[in-house]
């Protein structure tokens, strides 16, 4: 329809161009002694537009001319960006794809486009980590830190191949730089506490799962079992005097002080110094807020000396507890071997006798067996002694 109206307005235009030419009686006379030209005006205004026309595209050619090599350049940078991106997209899928070679080759021509050439560079070194190349990895690495922009990006990805490849230094290294950049991100902290994990730098490891804890970023088993395991290096594993095991305990936040876990490794290490009363102490608070068998196996190993008033104390205490928890074999088998240590044969006997009816851990069977037939030894009464030792060797093979 609207061809139809252009077409239709044309043919007016020329019919009405025409009408006003026909009767136009206007001349048009140039003079340049000794010549003399006339022309009608139509003939003149006909060769105007026509002169008019031809400079147009005269003009018009030598602009496009003069702008030929700048769009050549447009061009072909055009086709290199989509070249580019097409390339690192490939790249990107290959890589998710697990076709790793694939996506280190999309990768290098993707980087050939400057716009793509600093995120190439990094999926070429993921590419190429995971096919074990790396020193291929680490020319890629190089070339992503020619992009300033990707600073951030280049660190974490740096610091994640080098835990992955327990590679301690370059992983130090890379969150050397992220923490002077003040990355302090929740993918950051999860990759740098697998690094300090690794080089078991146990302070660092602590402050970051608190770290983690309060952004909810660490399921609480993981939490729980990583600050575990650093306590239980820190305050067994590593040698300490008995100065220095004190400045480490109250170095350690309080509330953790009175986690069970740290409770039990706090007072073995310093059972193993000799100090048992600090052991019993740390024990005793703990037991306060919350009750675990560690804790009672902890204050059993920690007892006090035979005859000694602390002794008859640790007695008093497990009598009052087992009251409260009657069937708790772990309490009863800590009473017994307190109650033989003090010489209360009849209440020794008693409670170990039990334990071992309230019970059928292999360890603590074994534990208690030893114990009676100690106890029976004590007492000249071997063949019962010899009875349970050779039980205590059974469950041992258990």
């Amino acid at each position: 329809m609207r061809f139809f109206l252009w077409l239709l307005t044309i043919f007016a235009a020329a019919i009405g161009l025409a009408l006003v030419a026909r009767f136009n009686p206007g001349n048009v006379v140039f003079f340049y002694p000794p010549n003399r030209i006339d022309m009608s005006l139509n003939l003149f205004i006909v060769l105007v537009v026509l002169l008019f026309g031809a400079l147009y595209f005269i003009l018009q050619a030598l602009d496009v001319t003069r702008k030929m090599p700048g769009r050549v350049a447009a061009y072909r940078r055009e086709k290199r960006e989509r070249e580019g991106n097409r390339a690192f997209r490939e790249a990107f899928k290959a890589l998710r794809e697990g076709r790793f070679g694939h996506a280190e080759k999309a990768a290098g021509r993707a980087a050939e486009a400057p716009e793509y050439a600093g995120l190439a560079a990094l999926i070429g070194a993921r590419a190429a980590h995971s096919l074990s190349q790396p020193a291929r990895r680490d020319q890629w690495l190089a070339k992503a830190s020619e992009d300033h922009a990707l600073k951030i990006a280049r660190l974490m990805t740096t610091l994640e191949l080098m835990v992955d490849e327990h590679n301690h230094d370059g992983a130090h290294e890379a969150l050397t730089e992220l923490n002077v950049s003040g990355t302090r991100h929740i993918h950051a902290l999860r990759l740098a506490l697998k690094a300090n994990q690794q080089t078991r730098n146990w302070p660092e490891v602590l402050r970051l799962v608190r770290s983690l804890d309060k952004r909810n970023a660490l399921h609480p088993a993981l939490s729980r079992r990583l600050r575990e395991m650093a306590y239980q290096d820190m305050l067994l594993k590593q040698p300490h005097d008995s100065e220095s095991i004190h400045r480490l305990w109250y170095g350690i936040p309080a509330a953790d002080r009175l986690q069970p876990f740290v409770a039990a490794h706090g007072a073995g290490a310093f059972g193993s110094h000799g100090l048992h009363k600090e052991a019993r102490t740390i024990v005793e608070n703990a037991l306060a807020v919350e009750w675990d068998e560690r804790l009672v196996r902890a204050y059993r190993l920690s007892a006090a000396a035979e005859g000694s008033p602390e002794l008859l104390a640790q007695i008093e205490r497990c009598e009052e507890w087992l009251h409260k928890r009657p069937t708790d074999a772990e309490l009863a088998l800590t009473l017994g071997a307190l109650c033989l240590k003090q010489k209360l044969w009849g209440k020794a006997q008693r409670h170990l006798e039990q334990a071992l009816s309230d019970t059928d851990e292999p360890a603590a069977v074994r534990e208690a067996h030893l114990k009676l037939a100690q106890l029976h030894e004590a007492l000249n009464q071997q063949e019962q002694a010899h009875s349970h030792y050779r039980q205590c060797a059974l469950a041992t093979m258990l």
